[in-house]
């Protein structure tokens, strides 16, 4: 199989993966995924952020390709027992285009507004172990026990660790991919590394009894230097981009408002089974999850925008315009934040406006690299020449200085209706440098 792809040219899937690739293709499930966009909102701020799922998943796909080809180079001191075979080359090709399988619209955004909401991983791991889906016949025609097997290896559980590392852990085909892809998409430069050198830079040694991937010489630090800092990087340019933010605000707002509609009997007239059970507090069936995305929740936006509730027809109209919320940024001072939230609140008020669907306290946070406890095999090593293998934030200045940093960026959401008021009177209100705002 031989595809054509924006951020890796020429994808060629052969052998084991290609059957893997193409059983999965032609799932229902899978194909669910064009309608999901990978950036939710984002395309409200960066108009060529039009990428889906599916290319995603693909691309992460194609990724564990060469990954597997790099393993099988340098696995010749492994046991053969904790080398990479047939069956678990198949495997991880299918655990890498199926991790974002239980998605729901909107990227993130669904499952942080939907009350009692089941996280995307435990949708993807739903899909992937009911009979009733087509990726589980597909798997299961593929191999026996294949579905279990997909599902351990994304929830860690797998019998080769690193295998289940490489596809989500601190160095992984979900991130290589995501973050050239973004960067591709959005047309911007941040999150670009050269996956090349980052591959060839891997090799195996053991932390703590178990054999794990790690980073070979100094030489091979600096790729992996580059994709932390990209990832980093893309989280503040990209990820947490204020107009985002504020789109996602109004989100937020229109499922709250949907929720009360629901629970005082006037639901609106167009409204999907599974968001009907969340705005009441239940839990879907996977089959109703399943029929939501990206195009079913903008076909819902438009028929709210002219229906019978004026302020949710409001919220849906602010949307399909792009008329987003507006954004302050704040000190990282909590005494601040809860002051100036009370400032917005009560302007939004003074005009006649919903205080708990226009003002919101946004706090995005990110740690640009994540260090496990040294105890365990988890994390990035490097292997040095004539030296004990070494964590790689102990080796790298640049991450020894980020690792296990959680930076904040809180900013005020809040209609544009109130900007200068809410602007003037924050400003007044404290002795911050404006510069800080």
């Amino acid at each position: 199989m031989i595809l054509r792809d924006p951020v890796h040219g020429l994808v060629v899937f052969e052998g084991i993966a290609e059957r893997v690739v193409s059983a999965l293709l032609a799932t229902r499930e899978v194909q669910r995924l064009r309608r999901v966009r990978q950036l939710g909102l984002t395309s409200l701020v960066f108009p060529g952020a039009e990428h889906t799922r599916f290319a995603h998943a693909l691309g992460a796909a194609y990724v564990m390709t060469r990954l597997l080809a790099r393993i099988k180079e340098c696995d010749h001191d492994l046991p053969v027992d904790a080398r990479v075979n047939d069956e678990a080359t198949a495997d991880a090709v299918a655990a890498a285009m199926l991790h974002d399988l239980g998605h729901g619209p909107f990227s993130h955004l669904y499952e942080e507004v939907s009350a009692h909401s089941k996280s995307h991983e435990s949708w993807t791991y739903d899909a992937i172990l009911d009979p009733q889906t087509d990726v589980y016949r597909a798997l299961s025609a593929c191999s026996a026990g294949m579905p279990e097997r997909v599902a351990a290896l994304l929830q860690g559980t797998y019998r080769l660790g690193y295998l289940s590392r490489a596809v989500s852990g601190t160095l992984d085909v979900d991130r290589a991919d995501y973050l050239l892809r973004d960067s591709h998409m959005t047309g911007v430069r941040y999150g670009l590394y050269d996956l090349d050198w980052l591959l060839r830079g891997l090799t195996f040694a053991v932390a703590h009894g178990e054999h794990v991937l790690a980073v070979e010489g100094r030489k091979g630090v600096q790729p992996i230097e580059s994709f932390f800092l990209g990832r980093h990087f893309m989280y503040q340019q990209v990820y947490h981009h204020k107009a985002t933010r504020g789109a996602e605000g109004l989100i937020r707002a229109i499922f709250h408002r949907v929720a009360e509609l629901c629970r005082d009997g006037r639901p609106p007239k167009v409204l999907p089974v599974a968001l009907k059970s969340a705005a009441l507090g239940e839990v879907p069936s996977l089959g109703e999850y399943l029929e939501l995305d990206d195009a079913r929740l903008y076909t819902c936006f438009a028929e709210w925008a002219r229906g019978d509730d004026p302020l949710l027809g409001d919220l849906a109209n602010r949307v399909l315009s792009r008329r987003l919320l507006k954004t302050l940024p704040l000190p990282d001072d909590e005494e601040v934040w809860g002051a100036a939230f009370e400032i917005a609140k009560q302007a939004v008020r003074d005009i006649g406006m919903r205080d708990d669907l226009f003002v919101w306290m946004d706090t995005p946070e990110d740690v640009p690299y994540y260090e496990p406890p040294h105890d365990t095999p988890e994390g990035m090593w490097v292997v040095l020449r004539h030296q004990p293998i070494r964590r790689l934030g102990d080796v790298s200045f640049l991450l020894r200085e980020l690792r296990n940093k959680r930076l904040r960026r809180p900013r005020l959401i809040f209609p544009e209706e109130v900007r200068g008021v809410v602007e003037k009177n924050i400003k007044e209100s404290f002795s911050y440098a404006e510069s800080e705002l």
